[in-house]
């Protein structure tokens, strides 16, 4: 089962949308998990997602920025 990592911070109305996107995904596949990644917790994440967060990570590295659509997010999801 792939893990992916999705890297926001609290209070972030567009990292809430981005993790419901995932919940339905979740619902309707079952075949990931999602680490949440809160990026106030690390200087280094901080500086590096910032000003771009939500950001979701595959688990090969490959980075989805905000803003993305469920067809870009269920591309990364089947990858």
């Amino acid at each position: 089962m792939k893990t992916f990592s999705l890297y926001g911070t609290s209070a972030c109305h567009l990292c809430e949308t981005a993790a419901s996107m995932l919940e339905e995904q979740r619902a309707e596949r079952r075949d990931f998990d999602v680490l949440k990644v809160d990026i106030a917790d690390s200087d280094a994440l901080f500086e590096r997602y910032g000003l771009i967060i939500p950001v979701l990570a595959h688990p090969d590295g490959t980075e989805l920025n905000w803003p993305f659509s469920a067809h870009e997010l269920q591309a990364l999801l089947d990858r």
